[in-house]
């Protein structure tokens, strides 16, 4: 069958008029199927059309598929299981539709994808679903388990059935002949397909159940029988509503199920079961395949229905024309009492015939009627096929088109495969070029240890070069100098011999004229001959010898030349070796100070993944300055990097740009870390990820520094990076606090003294405690005290220190930023500044007061060692805190804050100092308590054992405990110091301090 036959058939039979499938058309493409044994056309036809777009389109194409479902070749199934998926999106999407065809789209998808999957899931059932008795058995392969099963997937599949056809009786005005419309016999034809699906699914499932229950307890399949009384009920009803309809009855012969269901507990009552059959005329399988009846078919009608009459008669009075029936003197021996009963009888026979006749005549009225309704089908026909004939000529002009771009495609497949087996051919080539760069790797991989071991040599070489280059330049110069001495030599000797040479000639041509003249004169005098040939010979001589000393100097001067070229040549040799030598060694020197700032960069990121476990938070204002100096560092880097490509020498600035961006980098990821961990979760998280990304933004950079070729690197990215960790750190300073702004000023200058006082009396009171311990305490005892008492008055001393430097700093940065303001005109305006400053000193003096309490417990032997550490760590993150909201405004250059910077760095010493301390006399108060095992039996070490265990465990679970408080606990400490300093409702900031910074850092 021609494929563009098939083509149209499709089309003809999946259009969006809302009129049932033809039926030649249907089995057109059956025989497609069947023929190009799969369903490749279909689809590739189908998929071209708007199926999620036009409901009535969607619907006739349920109807084909499931013809060719059932009566098309069986790899229409395996064809189509590509689309199961996208048959179940559009059932979804239909289903959104509640009006029209859109429930009937999705009900009907679903049916075929399920009857896809049984007819997957059970290959021995065709698409028909005509099987034998013998084949339903070894479908279950005799296996009461596999019968079940299948029971269940039949009763699934009829589920949909009966699904699809409740829901198109439910979609149809029954009151109404909604079966002679066009539009009602579109939504009616695919029922016929599902009756027959039903009347087989139906028999099978009686079957079945009588087979399970000869094998399995009549409870097991209480189930099975409930359900089957479900589906018997609605599929009894739907066979009856279907065969009163007027388009199934010249259609399909509907079954009739019997009046009551099988009894499956009886096994006797199998025999008794009917299985349904479904009867399709085959002279009239569709509307469109009806004989049509013609005026001859009328006129014949009338004919058979006159022999009727004619024969009836007959059968009355006899078939004899030739002699009068009512002759009735030809009859002899009839009485009057016969004649008056036969006429009787004629009379009654006369007034069936008449009733027979109007029968005829309403009869013959009636199919009239039936023809002038046939006769306006086929005139709607004849419209419908005038319309198909002019859709063919569109889609023969739509099949032209794309037939003409199938041309165009394939010449651009055709490009495309040329281009294909260029770019494998390139591909192969890259590939061994790959291959070949791996090698290479590897060997520079082998030679770079080489290469490391080398560079000193390389260094050495250089030095060599440069001063074998220093005597080439001076053995030039010299080579020069005596080139040019004596080239002025033999220029000279080179002139004097040619004016030698001229007055030669000269004398020559003197002489030749005197010979000429002693020639004349030869005659007369022998002796003049004698003496002239005597002079002849020694000018002769004379010329010889001079010739000779010309080529000899010549000789000279092309030796000299070839020298000259040669040392130049070494010369520009040795040039480009040393050039060579100082790029390589420049180029090394960038490549290792790069990666040494990656590996810096990529500590810093490893840092941030998995932050020490150290208690420490930093500050947002310290956060700020640090940002600065970064952005700082990345313009000179990238002013350092415009040097370079200028003077390749000028390096050394380039590789101090790099290593203090990587160092700085750092600083700045450590500072992140510690200030997320008093900061909210949310901004945490944010200031977390900004800092992750700018460390990758980082690395990218100073990987492009050494790419070959890169004239300008681009940090957009990386200062975006920063200006998000600013913006972020803004958001986390402290808020405006619950005060006027012309009261900041005095309450600066307030809390400072306020601190001042807390810190003096805190020592007043570590001395009054060092005092009573010496009177009251001995031994070891007396020992810790003193220390730990020591090392805390200590730590006043040097927080009395950093106060004052604190306090000499901001009336320094006072006095250069007022201008022609007061004080508290400069602190109100930077409110922001001022109240960083007073959250500072009130953390100092809380910290101080605390820790003398802490002190004072563990003298007392009251108090806990680790509440004294505690309080160390937490004074100390305090004044941390302080110094960050001193010098935040400062000149870095400044006495003041270099004196604060140093008052700060003997603050952390002094809580090293305090926290060492605690832990030394810890250690031996506990050394003095040891246990005396001496005198302990064996089941006495084995009880103390066990009981420590048990401690050990009860504290591991107190520590949990005690940590979830501590979360807890800085949660809603976090919350009460934004009540307390006024922070603005909703708004996410860092409360104040609450650890202690890293010992060393500022």
């Amino acid at each position: 069958m021609d494929v563009s036959k098939m083509t149209v058939s499709i089309n003809k039979a999946i259009n969006t008029q809302e009129v049932a499938v033809k039926e030649k058309h249907a089995r057109t493409c059956i025989l497609g199927t069947h023929h190009e044994k799969g369903a490749q056309t279909f689809w590739s036809v189908v998929n071209r059309l708007p199926l999620s777009s036009n409901a009535v389109l969607c619907w006739k194409f349920c109807h084909v598929f499931h013809k060719l479902l059932r009566d098309g070749h069986p790899n229409v199934l395996k064809d189509s299981l590509r689309y199961k998926n996208e048959l179940s999106d559009m059932s979804r999407m239909w289903g959104h539709l509640s009006e029209g065809y859109g429930q009937l789209c999705s009900i009907y998808l679903r049916l075929l994808r399920t009857k896809m999957e049984y007819h997957t899931k059970n290959p021995r059932f065709p698409g028909n679903l005509q099987m034998s008795d013998r084949q339903l058995d070894e479908a279950g392969e005799s296996d009461v388990n596999n019968f079940f099963q299948l029971t269940v997937e039949m009763f699934d599949y009829l589920e949909c059935e009966l699904n699809l056809f409740q829901t198109v009786f439910n979609s149809l005005d029954m009151s109404r002949s909604v079966s002679v419309t066009t539009a009602g016999q579109c939504r009616l034809a695919p029922l016929i397909q599902v009756i027959l699906d039903c009347s087989h699914l139906y028999d099978y499932t009686v079957k079945l159940l009588f087979k399970l229950h000869s094998c399995l307890p009549a409870d097991t399949l209480q189930g099975h029988r409930d359900r089957f009384m479900e589906q018997f009920t609605k599929l009894k009803d739907l066979f009856y509503r279907s065969s009163n309809l007027q388009y199934f009855k010249r259609l399909i012969q509907t079954p009739q199920l019997p009046e009551n269901p099988p009894n499956f507990l009886r096994a006797s009552a199998l025999s008794e079961h009917i299985s349904p059959v479904v009867v399709i005329p085959a002279e009239a399988s569709s509307p469109d395949s009806e004989p049509v009846l013609e005026k001859d078919d009328l006129v014949d009608m009338d004919t058979s229905q006159q022999s009727l009459f004619d024969n009836k008669f007959d059968d009355i009075f006899g078939s004899s024309f030739s002699s009068d029936p009512f002759n009735f003197n030809s009859q002899n021996g009839v009485n009057k009492d016969e004649k008056d009963h036969l006429i009787g009888q004629l009379y009654r026979d006369v007034s069936e015939l008449k009733a027979q006749l109007e029968n005829v005549k309403t009869e013959s009225q009636r199919a009239v009627l039936q023809l002038k309704g046939r006769v306006s089908e086929l005139e709607a026909e004849l419209a419908e096929q005038r319309h198909l004939r002019q859709q063919a000529a569109d889609d023969s002009e739509f099949l032209r088109a794309e037939l003409d771009e199938l041309k165009k495609k394939r010449e651009d497949t055709e490009k495309a495969q040329r281009s294909l087996t260029e770019i494998e051919r390139r591909a192969q080539a890259n590939e061994q070029r790959y291959s070949k760069l791996k090698e290479k790797y590897s060997e520079l991989v082998q030679n770079h240890a080489d290469l490391l071991r080398k560079n000193a040599e390389v260094t050495k070489q250089v030095s060599v070069a440069r001063q074998a280059q220093a005597d080439l330049e001076r053995e030039k110069k010299e080579l020069e100098d005596s080139f040019q001495r004596i080239s002025d030599q033999a220029q000279r000797k080179t002139q004097e011999q040619m004016e030698v040479l001229e007055s030669l000639k000269q004398e020559l041509a003197t002489s030749k004229q005197e010979l000429h003249i002693v020639q004349g004169s030869l005659e007369t005098s022998a002796q003049s001959e004698a003496k002239w040939a005597a002079q002849i010979a020694e000018l002769e001589k004379e010329r010889s010898s001079l010739a000779h000393a010309v080529a000899r100097r010549e000789e000279e001067l092309a030796a000299l030349q070839e020298q000259l070229d040669h040392t130049q040549g070494e010369l520009s040799l040795a040039k480009e070796s040393a050039g060579q030598l100082a790029k390589d060694q420049r180029r090394t020197l960038l490549a290792e100070a790069r990666k040494a700032a990656e590996q810096v960069v990529q500590d810093a990121l490893r840092q941030l993944e998995e932050p020490p476990l150290i208690s420490c938070a930093g500050s947002a204002d310290h956060l700020l300055s640090k940002v600065k100096y970064v952005s700082s560092c990345l313009e000179r880097l990238e002013e350092s990097w415009r040097c370079y490509l200028a003077c390749p020498e000028a390096i050394s600035g380039l590789l101090h740009s790099v290593t203090l961006l990587a160092h700085l980098t750092g600083d700045t990821m450590a500072y992140v870390s510690t200030t997320c961990l008093r900061a909210p979760p949310e901004p945490a998280d944010l200031l977390t990820e900004a800092c992750k990304q700018f460390g990758k933004e980082t690395l990218l950079y100073l990987a492009f520094l050494e790419e070959e070729g890169t004239r300008e690197n681009d940090s957009t990215a990386m200062r975006s990076c920063l200006t998000k960790i600013a913006t972020i750190a803004e958001e986390l300073l402290p808020r405006g606090l619950d005060i006027k702004q012309e009261e900041l000023g005095d309450l600066v200058d307030k809390e400072m003294a306020a601190t001042s006082a807390a810190i003096e009396t805190a020592t007043a009171r570590i001395e009054e405690m060092l005092s009573k311990s010496r009177a009251g305490d001995t031994g070891v005892k007396l020992e810790v005290n003193e220390r730990i008492l020591g090392s805390c008055t200590s730590l006043m001393q040097a927080i009395q220190v950093l106060i004052v430097a604190s306090k000499d700093l901001q009336r320094e940065i006072v006095e250069s930023g007022r201008g022609t303001a007061s004080p508290k005109e400069f602190y109100a305006k930077n409110s922001r500044w001022t109240e960083g400053l007073i959250s500072a000193s009130k953390a100092v003096g809380w910290g101080a007061t605390v820790m003398v309490d802490a002190a004072d417990l563990v003298v007392q032997g009251r108090g806990k060692f680790e509440e004294l550490m505690v309080c160390s760590h937490e004074i100390a993150a305090s004044t941390a805190q302080l110094v960050a909201a001193s010098k935040v405004k400062a000149d870095k250059d400044s006495p003041n804050l270099a004196q604060l910077q140093q008052a700060s760095r003997g603050v952390n010493q002094a809580t090293a100092t305090v926290v060492a301390s605690t832990i030394s006399g810890k250690s031996q108060i506990e050394e003095t308590d040891n246990m005396d095992f001496s005198s302990m039996t064996l089941t006495q070490i084995k009880r103390q054992e066990m009981d420590s265990q048990v401690r050990v465990l009860e504290l591991e679970n107190d520590l949990q405990k005690e940590r979830q408080k501590l979360g807890e606990l800085r949660k809603k400490h976090y919350e009460l110091a934004g009540v307390a300093e006024g922070w603005e409702e909703g708004t996410e900031a860092s409360p104040p301090a609450l650890h202690e910074p890293v010992a060393g850092k500022e």
